[in-house]
């Protein structure tokens, strides 16, 4: 859809509050928004300077639109997530938690049985949930049923089959584990009592049963039954010591929803603690994508709402690290300073950063203490993927770094047997290429490279990674044609974050599983190569090595040179600039002395 076309249409849509779906010409949903005012949101896309490409990018394949109007912002926010997670349209926010969850069901029947399950049913029973941990979850009922008195069988418990004498009582009654309400021992409104009990203890409130605990053992110590006293005093002392070893954030504290976030370019993560009486009774992470780079503040609302949904909450406050708009009733949103709740937010961001550190450390493949087997398995696993002859057992991968689109160098690392050969790493300060020019550097470094190696008589790669796009792997081919090594090594392109591998002249590139231990790999070579040539980088910065043509000026210094390359990006950008321009980042008297040396420049 144009911007004509959707200006020809644009009256129709109201200034109200709703939802709108974007529609591609297959009449696939691609992207559900919602907005206070539809008609100012809508047209914001169709406007002629788009600042996200990927923006952009849904705009382009936007065939037509429908929108709903709803009464207020909270129902628009609430129907655009139900269409999402109905839909999963490709342009929103992706909530990458396809898990299920156990839950603990209280089944809808005569004195209810507890047990756990993965499973909800709509048959009236009552869910707690759901729960994070499978173990944590059984280790719980465990511990319940070791202190609440709840039947586990199966039998149909009615009124008249009990006052009928249908049933007896098992070896469960015996031990002390069930108070036999199949042979009318127990009335409902005490086993009842029970189930109460158990629900405070899944909430982490364990006062009310701790203090009818020691009613009971008063009442029983005054009868003289100290045997009895005695035993309820141990489970006293178990729940007081189970209590303990819980969370506990503070006495004071009751309902709370704790939430952080952790952004790294289109990936967020996002932590969730689930405060109840004053304890964590539940921490979440989830892994999120925003696909129109969507800001952290649009981010963990939509994260907030999935996540309340999810586990159930009514508490009726948030705990978050900046403020967001969460068009929720009844919600009290708090950005704390100090304190407990400053100390729960603390502890969120320090799981959402642990969340991200394994995410990472998952991603990517370590092979150090592996077995030989287990090493060449990767290699031959790679060599499969890429269609090679022989396995990369000799693998280099090459990228090019600059600072503020200035000072050029290269990095190249070696992998031998899918491990780190860090004597064979080579930097490279550009020299035949004037300024910032990607193609022509990757040439003259992959040149450097292997026409030492050929002089060398040394052995070449089996495997040549270079880090970026069509363009430089075109370049890095240059290079090998001159050198006539064509066919003695494959080389492929990295695209930038994309991790899509390309072959010289293809035009699709080619995905290895995400799974996969030869992605890992790769990801680990890339990773490597990045490290190294930032580390060199600043380095040389560090050492004042890099000089410019600024820099060449009398009466300007580094300093002056780098802050005019980190305004306007490279020297070329500098010489087109007008004195006044100039005089903004570094004052009247040093922006003349520039012009005038380029205008002299000039004229020679």
């Amino acid at each position: 859809m144009t911007q004509e076309q959707f200006q020809q249409l644009a009256s129709s849509i109201p200034h109200q509050p709703g939802i709108y779906k974007y529609y591609n010409d297959k009449n696939v949903l691609i992207y559900v928004g919602k907005a206070k005012d539809l008609r100012k949101r809508m047209s914001s896309y169709f406007v002629k300077n788009l600042s996200s490409f990927k923006t952009h990018e849904l705009v382009q394949r936007i065939h037509h639109f429908e929108f709903t109007i709803v009464d207020s912002e909270q129902d628009a926010f609430l129907l655009e997530n139900a269409l999402i997670k109905e839909y999963l349209p490709r342009y929103n926010i992706l909530l990458k938690d396809d898990k299920s969850y156990p839950f603990i069901v209280i089944k809808k029947e005569n004195f209810p049985r507890i047990y756990f399950t993965h499973k909800r049913w709509k048959d009236g029973s009552e869910y707690l949930g759901p729960f994070t941990s499978s173990r944590n979850v059984r280790d719980l009922l465990d511990f319940i049923k070791e202190y609440i008195p709840l039947r586990t069988c199966k039998l149909p418990l009615t009124e008249s089959n009990i006052n009928k004498g249908k049933f007896k009582v098992c070896l469960e009654y015996h031990l002390g584990n069930c108070k036999g309400p199949c042979e009318g021992y127990q009335t409902v409104a005490d086993y009842n009592e029970g189930i109460q009990q158990m629900r405070d203890m899944l909430k982490g409130n364990l006062s009310p049963v701790i203090n009818r605990y020691k009613a009971m053992m008063l009442e029983y110590a005054v009868n003289m039954e100290f045997e009895k006293a005695e035993m309820i005093r141990k489970k006293i002392d178990h729940l007081e010591n189970y209590q303990e070893k819980s969370v506990v954030v503070s006495k004071y504290l009751t309902n709370l929803d704790v939430f952080s976030i952790l952004k790294d370019g289109p990936i967020a993560y996002v932590n969730y603690l689930m405060v109840q009486a004053g304890t964590i009774v539940q921490t979440h992470t989830v892994q999120l994508e925003a696909q129109l780079d969507e800001p952290e503040e649009e981010v963990l609302s939509f994260a907030i709402i999935n996540l309340r949904q999810k586990f159930n909450s009514l508490s009726n406050e948030i705990i978050v690290p900046f403020s967001i708009e969460l068009p929720v009733e009844d919600v009290i949103i708090t950005i704390p300073k100090a304190g407990d709740k400053r100390k729960l937010l603390d502890l969120s961001l320090k799981n959402v950063n642990y969340f991200q550190h394994e995410i990472k450390k998952k991603k990517v493949l370590h092979l150090e203490g592996k077995t030989d087997w287990e090493k060449k398995n990767v290699l031959y696993e790679l060599q499969e993927y890429l269609q090679m002859t022989i396995a990369p057992v000799h693998i280099e991968c090459f990228d090019n770094s600059n600072f503020q689109g200035s000072y050029p160098v290269s990095a190249m690392v070696c992998f031998k047997d899918g491990l780190p050969s860090n004597k064979d790493y080579r930097h490279y300060n550009v020299k035949t290429v004037e300024g910032i020019n990607d193609f022509a550097t990757m040439k003259e470094v992959v040149t450097r490279r292997y026409k030492r190696l050929i002089a060398e008589e040394k052995s070449l790669p089996q495997l040549v990674i270079i880090d970026g796009g069509k363009g430089q792997l075109g370049s890095a081919m240059e290079a090998i044609k001159e050198l006539d090594l064509l066919g003695k090594m494959v080389v492929v392109g990295l695209a930038k974050n994309e991790e899509e591998i390309f072959f010289p002249g293809d035009s699709e590139s080619k995905k290895l599983p995400w799974d996969s231990d030869s992605l890992k790999l790769i990801r680990r070579i890339r990773d490597e190569v990045h490290r190294f040539g930032i580390t060199f980088h600043r380095n040389q910065r560090s050492k004042g090595t890099f000089k410019n043509e600024l820099e060449a000026i009398k009466g300007i210094g580094e300093e002056t040179a780098n802050s005019l390359l980190k305004a306007f990006k490279s020297v070329k950008n500098v010489k087109l600039k007008t004195e006044g321009e100039l005089t903004v980042v570094i004052g009247s008297a040093k922006a003349k002395l520039i012009t005038t040396y380029f205008a002299v420049e000039s004229e020679k």
